[in-house]
């Protein structure tokens, strides 16, 4: 039973993967660097990959919203059935109306399916995207002042790594949030509070954020795919806290609070 973790190496993938072998379950990771590599964007490298394969994660790279996710999730997901692969976990978004046409394509896949459909990662203030910002003390974005039920992606390895091991979890979509809701603006509050310094946040325009991601290095399209997610997705429709976690693990989701003082001392280099 050789398990494929696309985008291995991610802020899912590698610790679904790590869990997984931990249980003794053969791998693969893929990923660019892999042997046999795997890209989203490569589809000649998608059969070696899913050579021998009985169950795979699906985490598109670099969202299901953006342009082209659709069309690649669906060649994949037929390509993996034809190969063998009996059962498929996708990891979705939380109110994204353009990941809804992949979730459809692997719920009718004839694969046994899991829909993980979580909200906004709290690992994307510890992990490269937002890491710089809340080092430097300032997170500013294109996001109203309206709560998200932030998820510690621990809590999605952990959904993904019984949903792809084990039985009774075919068939259910399960939406991934943590235990409250709260701004950016309490966000800041609370990292504030656990490293001890000031951390604001400040709302700034569209046009002011893709310039500010394009000066660090990002495309024009990935910066214009980002700010879209930001505007349509922070908009308010998450506005609430789902069980998803308690019912996939029987355990509540962690707490943000929790997040922020594991990783004070991430901030604070």
């Amino acid at each position: 039973m050789t398990i494929l973790i696309t985008s291995g190496t991610g802020k899912t993938g590698r610790r679904i993967a790590d869990r997984l072998t931990a249980l003794g379950l053969p791998v693969r990771i893929g990923s660019r660097s892999s042997t046999p590599p795997f890209d989203w964007n490569d589809r000649s490298t998608w059969p070696a990959a899913l050579d021998g394969v009985t169950a795979a994660y699906l985490a598109y790279y670099p969202d299901l919203t953006f342009p082209g996710a659709y069309e690649d999730i669906r060649a994949f997901t037929e390509l993996a059935v034809r190969g063998g692969v009996r059962r498929l976990v996708l990891l979705s978004g939380r109110g994204e109306e353009g990941a809804l046409a992949s979730e459809r394509t692997v719920r009718e896949s004839g694969a046994e399916w899991t829909i993980l459909r979580c909200s906004w990662f709290m690992q994307n203030f510890s992990e490269d995207f937002l890491l710089g910002a809340v080092r430097e003390g300032v997170i500013a974005l294109p996001a109203a002042d309206v709560p998200e039920p932030f998820l510690d992606v621990e809590d999605i390895a952990d959904v993904a790594t019984v949903a792809l091991s084990r039985d009774g979890h075919a068939g259910k979509l399960y939406e991934l949030t943590g235990p409250r809701l709260l701004t950016f603006a309490q966000v800041a509050e609370e990292l504030s509070e656990a490293t001890g310094r000031r951390i604001t946040f400040v709302r700034v325009t569209r046009e002011e954020f893709v310039a500010a991601a394009a000066a660090q290095g990002a495309t024009k399209d990935e910066a214009e795919n980002l700010s879209a997610m930001f505007t349509e997705i922070l908009d308010g429709r998450n506005a609430s806290v789902a069980d998803g976690v308690q019912q996939a693990i029987g355990r509540p989701a962690r707490d943000f609070a929790d997040f922020a003082r594991a990783n004070a001392k991430i901030w604070a280099e």
